[in-house]
């Protein structure tokens, strides 16, 4: 800009130069005529001395130009240092948040879930989704401040039904809701909310319960591309699945899952997500071999590995997210795997740790294994007796749904009071 400047400067001063000085001879020209007294010798000095007036000037313009070009140098020179300055910050600052465990784990492309009701703590670990069930939902409505939702829902039950038993089925199907919404004001992604534990053995009430959720949901403004129904992996939990999935465009989070022919056969059915669970896997085998497992060992972490690495194999789009972890160790075994659900307190040891935290599990490796593929969603009998075969698997999803149905029954006896009191 100031090179343009510069040449402009030096057109319009030759041009003045020109202009004024055929004035000047102009006006001696005439004088000549009128006068004659004017001799050529007089002239040229006369034009001499302005030439030089106007070199004088334009030196002027010139130091002026070096001055503003010295000028702009200096400027250029402060903010490429001001620039550098706040790179390098910004370079410190980027290398302390990812000093941390958790920040580590995310960069290996896990996305982090919060599994939790409690809406401060999904907050502060910035999760992407978060995850509820009843006992989560029990634990944290026994809280004061949470007491705002429960009346809310108490007095959609009241208004939307007759009997008493449908009054606290409806109370709690919209304070499971009632959660859902305040935490889905927290995160950026989805929230799963659980179907009742007492329908994972019927797919039709499992359908009508998923899609009354998604009812309630849409009651306040909440689209169902947020929210994902969970359900139990049963083989008629895993079909529920696959009609909400392909007849209502309702994405579906297949939980309570401890087996490879349980996994199978949800990718096949189309869902969404899984959750295997690691914890629980673990504890089976802790009782029953009486002895400890090292992260590496740990027979919850192999379970949730060997579906990854199934479903990368053979091209599934199903997300599998870890979930149900008994240590930090757990977690970062399964770095690279799509999703995890972790507790706040293995949050915040995560959060709290510098320990390095690199990538176990990659999509790309596992193409490359010899897995052979199996299907189970057109045969029955084929997956009973598979996922029969699996004593701990068998186990742990008995016990899961029992212990998921007691708390909504709990939870049902705080709304049924609240209800009868109001």
């Amino acid at each position: 800009m100031l090179t343009k400047c510069c040449s402009s400067m030096n057109m319009d001063l030759d041009v003045d130069v020109q202009t004024q000085m055929c004035a000047r001879t102009g006006k001696s020209g005439d004088k000549r005529q009128k006068r004659d007294t004017w001799s050529e010798d007089t002239i040229g000095t006369d034009m001499q001395k302005y030439a030089s007036k106007l070199k004088g000037r334009w030196s002027m313009r010139k130091e002026r130009v070096a001055l503003l070009k010295g000028s702009q140098k200096s400027n250029e020179a402060h903010w490429k240092q001001e620039g550098a300055e706040q790179t390098h910050t910004q370079s410190l600052l980027h290398a302390s948040i990812m000093s941390s465990a958790l920040e580590q784990l995310k960069a290996t492309g896990t996305t982090v879930v919060c599994d939790s009701g409690d809406f401060e703590t999904i907050g502060k670990y910035k999760a992407q989704d978060a995850t509820t069930n009843p006992s989560l939902v029990l634990a944290a409505s026994k809280k004061s401040e949470y007491a705002k939702l429960i009346d809310i829902a108490v007095e959609y039950g009241k208004k939307h039904a007759q009997d008493p038993d449908e009054k606290v089925d409806a109370t709690l199907d919209r304070l499971l809701v009632e959660f859902g919404k305040e935490i889905l004001k927290i995160v950026p992604g989805k929230v799963s909310t659980e179907v009742d534990a007492r329908f994972s053995f019927d797919t039709k009430a499992s359908i009508t319960k998923a899609l009354h959720i998604i009812d309630l949901y849409k009651s306040i403004g909440i689209g169902k591309e947020r929210i994902l129904i969970k359900l139990a992996s049963t083989w008629e939990g895993i079909k529920a699945a696959q009609i909400l999935q392909k007849e209502h465009g309702v994405n579906c989070n297949l939980t309570l899952m401890f087996s490879l022919p349980q996994a199978i056969a949800a990718a096949e059915a189309g869902a969404f997500l899984i959750s295997p669970f690691v914890g629980r896997i673990l504890d089976w085998y802790k009782a029953s071999t009486k002895k400890d497992y090292s992260p590496q060992e740990d027979p919850g972490v192999k379970s949730v590995q060997s579906i990854y690495n199934y479903y990368k194999k053979h091209g599934y789009k199903t997300i599998v997210m870890g979930a149900s972890f008994r240590n930090v160790g757990e977690i970062t075994e399964l770095a690279g795997c799509d999703y995890l659900t972790i507790s706040p307190n293995l949050l915040e040891d995560l959060f709290n740790s510098q320990d390095k935290v690199p990538q176990k599990l990659d999509a790309k490796d596992a193409t490359t294994l010899d897995i052979p593929k199996k299907s189970y969603i057109d045969d029955e009998a084929l997956f009973r007796f598979d996922f029969n075969e699996e004593a701990m698997a068998v186990e742990k999803l008995r016990e899961g749904i029992s212990k998921f149905a007691a708390d909504a029954i709990t939870l049902k006896d705080i709304l049924r009071k609240k209800i009868e009191s109001s």
